[in-house]
């Protein structure tokens, strides 16, 4: 979020009297009363909203069967209602703003096209990425523009939080080092960065990390040959286990060490991430 008395040109610098500090407050995404008065204390104490980033949810890995119908569910609530509560109850405060508001969802190259062993967060991305196109032409006359964000694998150290299902030990060795791998995933900081800059130039949609964009072209020129693909991905996938989920902390502690060093090997990055970002 943005002050509004903090457009004025101001010297930089960590001593600069611009500068403002960091607030939290705790909020349940998924309730939709919550998020309306928080945003509406927010605005209260700021004198405004300029600036909104809908961007909180889970993420779980594994078979769709091990998965099952709570999965979805869950994802749905927490990564398509946090958005939606998040977008609706921001909405009016931004179409106040002096300079025309901006908000951003946080979406995901899963939901531009369905990844196997991710179908729940995908379901959920692919319901994000329709609220920001549609708001996007909604809200034009109103002076706001909404950006989807479709990020690729991003190397936040977060996998340690994911849920994972079925073959958990196999599901979090892929998913671990490909999170954290070089070319295919992208620094968080610099995601970051690409994603204020989308903002600043309003625009309706922006799409991260090169094997994300290839992917995404890919689907919209040939859906049927990408789907053939994406079957094909699925049968090295680990196969299906038992129902329920466990995060990567809980399967990393019932590994034995060979295991967890071998992993720490193929994910440096992500680990690195994780200790950066404060993820442990």
């Amino acid at each position: 979020m943005e002050q509004r008395g903090s457009r004025s040109h101001c010297p930089s610098g960590p001593t600069s009297p611009c500068r403002k500090q960091v607030r939290s407050v705790v909020c349940d995404v998924r309730d939709e009363a919550a998020v309306r008065d928080r945003l509406a204390e927010i605005a209260k104490d700021e004198n405004g909203l300029d600036i909104v980033i809908a961007n909180a949810g889970i993420i779980q890995v594994g078979p769709a069967e091990a998965l099952g119908p709570d999965g979805f569910r869950d994802a749905m609530d927490s990564i398509f209602n946090g958005a939606l509560n998040t977008a609706l109850a921001a909405l009016p405060h931004l179409r106040r703003s002096p300079a025309g508001g901006r908000l951003a969802l946080i979406g995901s190259v899963g939901g531009l096209l369905a990844v196997p062993h991710l179908l729940p967060y995908s379901c959920a991305k692919s319901a994000v990425a329709a609220l920001a196109e549609g708001l996007y032409a909604e809200e034009a006359p109103h002076g706001v523009t909404v950006t989807g964000v479709h990020p690729g694998l991003m190397r936040t150290g977060s996998h340690v939080h994911a849920l994972f299902g079925g073959d958990r030990r196999r599901e979090y060795a892929w998913f671990s080092a490909l999170a954290g791998a070089p070319v295919l995933s992208m620094n968080a900081v610099r995601a970051a960065d690409c994603i204020v800059s989308a903002l600043q130039r309003r625009r309706p949609r922006i799409v991260l990390t090169p094997m994300a964009k290839l992917g995404a072209t890919a689907h919209g020129v040939a859906p049927v040959t990408m789907t053939r693909l994406l079957s094909a991905v699925a049968r090295v996938l680990p196969r299906s286990g038992g129902r329920g989920t466990v995060d990567g902390g809980t399967v990393v502690a019932q590994d034995q060490p060979p295991a967890q060093r071998l992993r720490g090997v193929l994910g440096v990055l992500n680990e690195r991430a994780a200790d950066y970002f404060n993820q442990r």
